[in-house]
């Protein structure tokens, strides 16, 4: 199966995404969103976010040393044709998910331990059942 690369999963739980306040999220991600589409949840490394909204995830994958230069990426949850989490546990400290598109392709990202992914489970069942 072809995977999606987002550049967003990483081993060291310091580059794995933690939530931020929808106040952070990158500006021109408003922009790319559709009429009646709200931002729900928002994650973050050191420069890449992800934003789970009503219809779908964002990615903006920050390039580059200067960071002028960003990669963004729609994943609609009508396309997503399965999914799976794993938790954090006592010595593997990061949380994942990973989603499985219509078309083979699969996307996995990795959170801090902190991350209630059972959240986000939730979330992508209400959109894709």
């Amino acid at each position: 199966m072809p995977t999606i690369s987002s550049g967003i999963n990483m081993d060291s739980n310091l580059m794995n995404l933690r939530a931020i306040d929808l106040k952070e999220v990158r500006p021109e991600i408003s922009n790319l969103m559709i009429e009646g589409e709200r931002m729900i949840y928002a994650f973050q490394t050191l420069r890449d976010q992800v934003i789970f909204t009503t219809n779908r995830i964002f990615v903006s994958n920050v390039k580059g040393v200067t960071g002028k230069k960003i990669a963004y990426f729609s994943y609609p949850y009508s396309k997503i044709q399965y999914y799976g989490i794993e938790t954090a546990g006592l010595l593997d400290i990061d949380s994942e998910l990973i989603i499985a598109f219509s078309n083979g392709a699969m996307l996995q990202f990795d959170f801090r331990s902190n991350v209630d992914i059972r959240t986000i489970s939730s979330l992508i069942s209400k959109y894709i059942l």
